[in-house]
This record gives C-alpha cells, sequence and structure tokens, in this order.
C-alpha cells in the first residue's frame, strides 16, 4: 500500500474544502446528502466544519458489492429525501469522482425531488476516468487513476477506518 494524501494532506485539503462550500452556500437553505457508504468520513468532517445553518440526509447508492472491483447496476431508495430536499438548495456529496456515473445518475433522481439547486462535492477525482460529461463543483483533490482506500474508501469492506488516502498494490487486489 502506498500512501497518496498523508492524514494532513487530507485534513487541510478538507478544510479547505468546507471553506468553499460555506462561502457558495452562504445564506441559502442548504441540505447535504451524502452517498453511503463511502462518503460518511467526508460527511461527518465537513459538517463539523461548515459553520451556517444546514440539513444532512443520506442515501444508499450502490455498485460495488463485496470483492467487485467493476460497476454493477445503481441500487437507490430516494423517497425519504422529498421532504429534505423540495426547495433547498442539495449539496451531493461523495467520496470519489471515478467514471462519474453514479453521481451522473443521481443528479436527474434529485432533481425530480424539487430542489432549489443540486451540486456536487466529492474527496477525490480520478484523472482520466470520467465518462459522463459534467466534472464535480467541489473538489478536494486530484489523483492519478489508481485504486484508493482510506477516508471511507474500501476494498472488500476493509481499509475505510484509515485517516489517510493510499493506492492499494496490484498484490493487494489481487487476494
Amino acid at each position: 500500500m502506498k500512501v497518496l494524501l498523508s492524514e494532513e494532506q487530507v485534513r487541510a485539503g478538507v478544510q479547505e474544502l468546507a471553506r468553499r462550500i460555506e462561502d457558495y452556500y452562504r445564506d441559502k437553505p442548504l441540505t447535504m446528502v451524502g452517498v453511503l457508504i463511502g462518503s460518511i468520513v467526508l460527511l461527518a468532517d465537513l459538517i463539523r466544519q461548515i459553520s451556517i445553518p444546514l440539513r444532512v440526509e443520506l442515501v444508499q447508492a450502490r455498485r460495488y458489492w463485496g470483492q467487485a472491483r467493476r460497476p454493477g447496476p445503481l441500487a437507490v431508495d430516494l423517497e425519504v429525501l422529498a421532504a429534505a430536499v423540495r426547495g433547498r438548495h442539495v449539496l451531493l456529496v461523495d467520496d470519489i469522482f471515478d467514471t462519474g456515473q453514479t453521481i451522473a445518475e443521481l443528479i436527474p433522481m434529485l432533481d425530480e425531488l424539487g430542489p432549489a439547486s443540486v451540486r456536487t462535492a466529492v474527496l477525490l477525482r480520478k484523472q482520466g476516468r470520467s465518462q459522463v460529461d459534467f466534472q464535480p463543483d467541489f473538489v478536494a483533490f486530484d489523483i492519478p487513476d489508481v485504486f484508493v482506500v482510506g477516508y471511507g474508501l474500501d476494498y472488500n469492506d476493509m481499509y475505510r477506518n484509515l485517516p489517510y488516502v493510499a493506492a492499494l498494490e496490484p498484490e493487494e487486489l489481487a487476494g
């Protein structure tokens, strides 16, 4: 495992991300929607650093199950979000922007619930992997095209608890 972003780098990047989000949403009714499970660490740190009033919601949206490294169909339940997002500015928070397909599918689903706006924030944007026609609005770090873990990101339900972001070596992905 090779550390890409140290704990200190992650902390500083998240603080800067929180500052930019707070500046943008000042005087706007904000609902932050975390994409489970990977965003939970980022979401928790962001809401502790943002001092403007906000609501927090979660959406379960998964493409990867178990040891899978290839995406499957997106599974989402948005019913509980309707009241929390209608007429409010929504910030969809995710751990990583890889191909972008998860966020690209979630945005129109959220739009159907009647928010004032929908924007996106991610901890990591993987270079050279996007398969969609847009980029996240708020990004903490750009990273190379490697399989990363830590700070909420996992491989086979392991490594989410690491306080830094690391790339797994090919032999670590094989077993």
